[in-house]
């Protein structure tokens, strides 16, 4: 990814130049630098998400280098080399290799389960660090691999703060919901959430009327709605990506599905701005528990302000592949060398507690983070707000939807 040089770099660069003309004998030392990976779907079904990340991780190595870069390294200055998956799990491997061959001293990715299990296997034949932005797959952390970081919460965790939070919500407007239709995608992460929702609703006296997965991409949402309508639901708990939530969201407005919450769990666009502004009418009081920052914290303030004057939406997206590479910048810090192994062992030992994420000190665990955590928004007008937990919210939540709507 090309970084702007700014007007006032070329006259510093000019002036440089004419120093060394004027003194042959003396020559301006270069400032170091030292690569780090990113590997994101900028093409294919995926592409926005991946795209939304590779910028997050432009953002934070515009504000890493500003800071003095990794003053260990000599004040070396961080230099992404950005590697399009395609949103095709094989160009995902293959795309390790070429970072590998750049000499990246680890990489963050990749925008979902199937592509970061197939990227973290590659890069283990490297001993090649992957922080794993984006991936809730529980398979990503259970194979032993000793070079994967799954920085945020995977399905497990995410699905059991949902399940948690909606049995407050439903507990307060007076068990209003008794029933559930699940939708989700077939890939590793929607099965998962699938599975644990089949055992865990009834728990809370929800009983699951219907449960339907599709593949990715799916192009149309007709008969899914009609199924939903059929099974008089009186909540909907979708699990899937971007378009497909999407398109599913369109589906079940044009069918006249009457619901009373749709409670998403790591919806592909429950808590994103682009659903919310192109959808707005739809998007009315979906609530959503996944991954988000803290809106309280400097940084994270500063972040949306970059993003707003780069006219980009601040999603999710931005914001891990963002606080990925704090990680590992501080990893770089400690480590004071680009060599992998000792990359690895530096993330291992992290205990890093300045992200922008609303994490403890990161506590890595056979590579899964347990500091991590999810987050619950909802849509209100033209924002999303944090309803959970209460110490990062800016919105009381509204449950069930009201009758009016």
């Amino acid at each position: 990814m090309d970084f702007e040089i700014k007007r006032r770099t070329l006259l510093k660069a000019s002036g440089a130049a004419a120093v060394t003309l004027a003194m042959p004998g003396i020559l301006r030392a270069a400032t170091p630098t030292v690569k780090v990976g990113v590997l994101e779907p900028l093409t294919g079904a995926l592409a926005y998400n991946g795209t939304q990340s590779a910028a997050g991780a432009k953002f934070a190595v515009e504000k890493i280098n500003a800071m003095g870069g990794i003053k260990s390294l000599g004040g070396a200055k961080i230099e992404l080399a950005v590697v399009d998956a395609q949103s095709k799990p094989e160009i995902a491997a293959a795309g390790v290799d070429t970072l590998a061959q750049q000499e990246v001293c680890a990489f963050t990715g990749s925008s979902s389960s199937a592509l970061g299990l197939a990227s973290t296997q590659a890069a283990a034949k490297y001993n090649l660090a992957q922080v794993v932005s984006i991936g809730t797959a529980e398979t990503i952390v259970s194979r032993g691999l000793a070079n994967v970081f799954r920085f945020t919460p995977g399905i497990n965790k995410c699905t059991s703060v949902a399940l948690g939070n909606l049995q407050k919500l439903n507990e307060a407007a007076g068990h209003a919901v008794k029933t559930a239709a699940i939708v989700h995608e077939d890939g590793p992460f929607g099965s998962g959430m699938a599975k644990i929702l089949a055992t865990e609703l009834p728990k809370q006296g929800i009983e699951i009327v219907e449960t339907i997965s599709h593949p990715t991409p799916q192009r149309d949402f007709s008969n899914i709605a009609l199924r939903i309508k059929a099974s008089k639901a009186d909540i909907l708990i979708p699990s899937n990506y971007l378009n497909e939530y999407t398109l599913m969201a369109k589906a079940i407005q044009q069918q006249r599905v009457a619901l009373k919450a749709i409670y998403s769990i790591l919806g592909g666009a429950a808590s994103n701005i682009k659903f919310v502004r192109e959808n707005n009418a739809i998007a009315q009081y979906v609530m959503d528990c996944n991954h988000w920052y803290d809106p309280t914290k400097d940084e994270s303030k500063a972040l949306a302000k970059s993003v707003a004057d780069a006219k980009l939406d601040l999603t999710y997206d931005i914001m891990v592949s963002y606080a990925s590479i704090q990680l590992i910048a501080d990893a770089l810090e400690r480590a004071a060398s680009t060599d992998r192994q000792k990359m690895i062992e530096a993330l291992a030992a992290s205990t890093f507690d300045k992200s922008i994420m609303p994490y403890g000190p990161t506590k890595f665990v056979n590579g899964d983070n347990t500091s991590s955590q999810p987050v619950n928004t909802q849509v209100r007008g033209e924002n999303i707000e944090l309803v959970f937990p209460k110490e990062y919210a800016t919105a009381e939540a509204v449950f069930p939807i009201p009758a009016s709507k």
